[in-house]
Formats: C-alpha cells, structure tokens, sequence
C-alpha cells in the first residue's frame, strides 16, 4: 500500500505540472488573440478579407450573372441598376467576372504561399538544427536568391514553363523561401540550446521528431506574421504576370487578366480596369493590415 502510495505522489507533480503548462499555453493564446483584436485595422481587415473570400468560395449564390456570358447588344455598359459595376468589351458582367477571379487570385495567392512555407520551414530547420556547413551553404544559397528580382525570374519561368496556374505557384514558392527559411533559423539557433532540446538528445529522441514537435511550434509567431504578408506579395505578382499575359489564362480569368484586358479600353470604359485595380488594393491591404496586427499580437516585447 505505501509503494501505491509512493507511485501516486510521484505522478501528481507530473500531472500539476502537465496542466499548468496546459493552462499557460492556453492564457498566451488568448492573450494573442485579446491584442489581436484590440487592433482596429487588423479587425477591418479580417472582415473585409473574410467577405471576399466568401464571395469567393460562394461565387455561384453571389454573382447575380453567368461570368462567362456573352452579350454582344450590352458591350461596354456604364454601371447600371442591371449590371452594377458595368459590362466588358463582350457584353460580360464586371461584378460577376470579379467575384469568380478572386476565386482563382485567393487561391494561387494562398498555395504559394503555403509552398513558400513549407519549402523555407524545410530548408531553415536543417540550418538552424544542424549548423555548420548545412548551415553556411544553405544560407548562401538564400543569399544568391534575395539577389535575384523575383518578378523578373519568376516571368522567365512562366515563359520557359508556359503560363499557367500552377507555374505561378511553383515559380513563386520556390523563389521565395528566403525569408521563412531565416526565420526558422533564427528561432532554431536559439531553442537549440535549450535544456529541454538537451534533454531530448540526451534521451535518444530522433531530430526529426525534435525539429517537429518541439522546434517548429515554437517558431510558428514569426512564420505566421510573414505568410500573411507574403499573401498579399503574390497577389501582386500574379496580377503583374497575368496583366502582362504570362499569368492565368482565358478562358480563366483572375483580377489580373481582367486588368489586361482593360488595358485597351482605359479611356472610354474606365470601370474594366478600376474595379479589379480596387480589389487588388483592397485585398492587399486588408492582408497586410491583418499581418501588422499578428506580429504586434505575437510579438513579446509589446507585453508590458
């Protein structure tokens, strides 16, 4: 009975401690999450970027037109009761076309950044865990790469490749891993002399699974703040390359292809180019508003 006994005093300390470090994690997120929302552009943001993602996502029940109709009688209307934001030069709705490109610039905006992560997030661990010559070499490369102009390469790609949804995605995210790759170095540099890190060798944990369970989520604040922004980054990469016709292509249309076929049309049908040029702005900037609210949430030295 007393070695019972013995066995149940030595769990509960384990088990106090497992719940206070529970209760902890929990209070920091909610923490984040309370400063998050006491930031008044990053709030605006999130609501203007939620609804036009659901515009998006739910183009069929929003758009009041088929975006693909063809109306040779109603070409270059003015914004009307009908056709709110106007026609194009075939007679399409603009406000019907708006809504079904965000679907296409949401979702290689959300991919490649996802890419970018996921590439800079491999790439930064075997750095920051292992040091040395991984260390040096890989941030050499990236060194090599912040030289490059992204646009510029990533347009010689879509040229070489041929244009397309998915070499924009794989063009961007492989030419931009640079900076999550240093932030996860940064982080790992750091956590690797932890005790608990030391801990874990000591006990024959695998690296893999230290970099996994232990490094990474430890790394996420930094990470997040920069995906959020580079969100707002592709989607002006990808309306530069499909306004200059490397991008998507018809008969699928983003913001960006809508800006390029207005092109020809600015000075007698102003609304084709002014209402995609608007929702890049908008989107872009709701983006990086919900990005500066992260990094002021996630960021210690504003606790006071």
């Amino acid at each position: 009975m007393s070695e019972v006994n013995a066995v149940i005093n030595q769990e509960t300390p384990r088990t106090d401690l497992q719940e206070e470090l529970a209760n902890a994690s929990v209070s920091l997120w909610k923490d984040v999450v309370r400063r998050f929302f006491h930031h008044k552009l990053a709030v605006i943001g999130l609501v203007v970027l939620i609804i036009i993602a659901l515009s998006a996502i739910f183009a069929p029940l929003v758009a009041p037109h088929d975006p693909a109709f063809i109306d040779e009688y109603n070409r270059f209307a003015i914004p009307n009761a009908e056709h709110i934001m106007g026609t194009d030069e075939l007679g399409r709705d603009v406000f019907s076309r708006l809504i079904y490109g965000g679907r296409i610039s949401l979702s290689v905006a959300a991919l490649a950044t996802l890419v970018t992560v996921f590439v800079g997030t491999f790439l930064g661990s075997l750095a920051g865990y292992y040091g040395g010559w991984v260390d040096n070499i890989i941030m050499r490369l990236a060194d090599v790469f912040f030289t490059l102009p992204l646009l510029f390469f990533v347009l010689i790609l879509a040229i070489l490749m041929g244009p397309g949804m998915r070499t924009i995605i794989l063009s961007i995210g492989l030419l931009s891993w640079m900076t999550p790759a240093r932030l996860i170095r940064g982080s790992l540099l750091s956590l690797r002399k932890m005790e608990f890190i030391e801990a874990a060798l000591a006990i024959g944990v695998k690296p893999s699974r230290i970099i996994m369970k232990h490094m990474i989520p430890n790394s996420l604040a930094p990470l997040i703040v920069q995906g959020t922004l580079d969100v707002a980054n592709v989607i002006l990469i990808e309306s530069s390359l499909s306004f200059l016709g490397y991008g998507i292509q018809p008969p699928a249309s983003s913001w960006g292809t809508m800006l390029s076929g207005a092109q020809n049309y600015m000075l007698n049908a102003w609304w084709l180019a002014f209402w995609p040029g608007m929702m890049i702005l908008i989107t872009v900037l709701a983006v990086n508003f919900i990005g500066d609210g992260l990094r002021d949430a996630l960021d210690p030295k504003l606790k006071q």
